[in-house]
């Protein structure tokens, strides 16, 4: 039903855009007068910017071909889906009132609310929002997937993927700006039907704050530390990573998701985490990094040990065509590389290191380490086509078959 009332609602919009065009004609409003920009969407707004909305979207369609440790049995295996099909609709009511409501289409067929929020702005320089959003936890997070450099995000960010989800449950954050250089969130998360077995609520916690003396595209210094906490009191200590390659995860019959630390079912009570984050941006050159430490805390009278992962990453881009990454100092993020030639569009290069592992006493030890180099071309503002090449090794980890290492092939075409 969700998918049918938006789609029916985006072909109405549709159509008043082409009758727009069509027809010549007045439009009267009973206020102030309206704007409509068709430049990344189509968005209208009152001229005193007390309404206003905007329709896009993203579609993300992937490739991948990977093989080794990446697939069960280490043969060659490969996967076309779609990684996100978005609708998106946000805007601003009485001026201080902004929503966002954006749901994900998927590959199953099946549809989901990837946001739905509403936000009071009006307690100026603080933003408050609540319902459904992800925690705010990390650089590379906080960055639009439809900007990110490389196809996926950091594999650091499996070593505790619960600190940036959303858990289809509702949450509340607040965030500001400060002194033009400061940024700062604080987030309560409420997972949906997750309880304890005595039916205590399970709930995250998440704060982020960073400083960026220099917070302009091409010409950035950003660092940041984040923190979560998620109380709970019975959970298996699980940590398993796709090593940055999705289809490893679509492709259900050969696709292999290792184990850093294999679940064991009640044995563990407390789950935390931090992380750090630094950038700098110089023209068409940037290089950025992150580090997280998850640490899971056995029972008391557990026969488990208390867990330990990290990880951290490195990664330098640069653009070739001489365009500099676009940044915003509220939210702590990159934004899109936007070409200055309409003709050839940008054409970006990159590098990112990503390094990994999980510990337990005398247990566990296990490490890996992934290399990926890509290119991405930004044929406009709305297309943009990247390919990846990865190579990873393990340590401690191994496939069905015994293979500790693999290559990927990732390609994304994105509008």
């Amino acid at each position: 039903m969700i998918r049918k009332h938006f789609a029916g609602f985006a072909a109405s919009v549709l159509a008043l855009a082409v009758s727009a065009q069509a027809f010549a004609g007045t439009v009267t409003t009973d206020g102030a007068d309206i704007v409509i920009k068709t430049k990344g969407g189509f968005e209208a707004s009152t001229t005193d910017k007390q309404f206003g909305f905007k329709i896009g979207g993203r579609l993300q369609a992937d490739f991948d071909q990977f093989d080794g440790i990446y697939t069960r049995n280490g043969n060659t295996a490969n996967e076309a889906y779609f990684r996100r099909a978005i609708l998106e609709i946000s805007g601003v009511a009485y001026t201080d009132w902004k929503y966002a409501f954006n749901v994900d289409f998927g590959e199953s067929g099946s549809s989901k609310w990837d946001e739905a929020s509403i936000t009071y702005t009006g307690f100026k320089p603080v933003n408050v929002k609540i319902g459904r959003f992800d925690p705010d936890f990390g650089l590379e997070k906080a960055t639009s997937s439809k900007w990110i450099t490389a196809i996926e995000r950091s594999a650091v960010y499996d070593l505790a993927d619960w600190v940036n989800d959303k858990q289809d449950g509702m949450g509340v954050q607040v965030s500001g700006v400060a002194g033009n250089m400061f940024y700062g969130s604080a987030g309560f998360n409420r997972a949906k039907g997750n309880e304890d077995v005595n039916g205590k609520n399970n709930n995250t916690y998440n704060l982020r704050g960073v400083f960026a003396p220099m917070a302009e595209a091409g010409n950035v210094l950003h660092f940041g530390v984040n923190y979560a906490k998620r109380s709970t009191e019975d959970f298996d200590g699980r940590i398993r990573s796709r090593l940055n390659v999705r289809g490893t995860t679509e492709d259900g019959v050969n696709g292999n998701r290792p184990d850093f630390a294999p679940a064991v079912a009640g044995q563990f009570d407390g789950d935390s985490a931090w992380g750090l984050e630094a950038a700098f941006a110089a023209g068409p050159f940037s290089i950025q990094s992150e580090y997280l430490r998850r640490d899971i805390d056995a029972k008391s009278g557990s026969a488990r040990d208390d867990r330990e992962a990290t990880g951290y990453n490195v990664q330098l881009a640069y653009t070739l065509t001489g365009e500099a990454r676009g940044y915003k100092l509220d939210g702590g993020k990159f934004d899109s590389i936007k070409p200055d030639n309409k003709q050839f569009g940008a054409w970006e290069v990159f590098y990112r290191y990503d390094n990994i592992k999980a510990e337990e006493s005398n247990t566990i030890d296990t490490k890996a380490k992934i290399h990926t180099v890509g290119v991405n071309w930004y044929a406009n503002e709305a297309i943009k086509v990247s390919a990846n090449y990865l190579k990873a090794s393990a340590d401690n980890v191994t496939n069905a078959a015994g293979d500790d290492d693999g290559d990927a092939v990732s390609l994304r075409l994105q509008y």
